[in-house]
């Protein structure tokens, strides 16, 4: 399934580029992906459509709709507490990225909430780093924004490149 997300990505990051679903099924069939994980995909990006939808409002007559309950901004004085569930599916390693992330202040709560979601939304049990590193691209691009710089580098890098000084 995340070959084919990146594939999405990487075609599609104008995020007004990216076609209706029926038609990217059909691109994603002739560019070689097997069904079940164009399925997988695509069953996923619906769910990101729809958080990330749940988390601006809605356009059009409801414009003014606040966003879901668990997807509004926290008071500063709040914080994340991952239940089992969650701990599990995720694992430490992909717990403390998000950490990290939100510390640097390049991964605002509602984002977070969603990323966090769509992390439970994918196979594998805990969820691997770089699988999370997509995730968190696509929840990026669902949210229309450009992730900086030093934030595309982090989620981009190839650590097994990194040579020590």
């Amino acid at each position: 399934m995340f070959e084919v997300l990146v594939f999405v990505y990487e075609n599609y990051y104008a995020g007004d580029s990216c076609p209706e679903p029926e038609y990217l099924e059909r691109k994603l069939n002739a560019v070689g992906f097997e069904s079940e994980e164009i399925d997988d995909a695509l069953t996923w990006l619906d769910g990101l459509n729809t958080a990330a939808r749940g988390s601006m409002g809605f356009a059009g007559a409801l414009a003014h709709t606040p966003p879901e309950p668990w997807l509004r901004e926290p008071l500063p004085t709040s914080f994340r507490i991952y239940p089992p569930a969650e701990q599990n599916h995720l694992g430490p390693r992909c717990m403390g990225f998000i950490s990290f992330l939100e510390s640097a202040g390049v991964l605002p709560a509602p984002m977070r909430e969603v990323v966090i979601d769509r992390a439970m939304a994918a196979p594998g049990a805990p969820v691997s780093l770089d699988d999370l590193k997509v995730i968190i691209l696509m929840v990026y691009w669902s949210f229309g924004k450009e992730p900086d710089a030093l934030v595309l580098d982090e989620l981009c890098d190839d650590v097994t490149e990194r040579v020590a000084h």
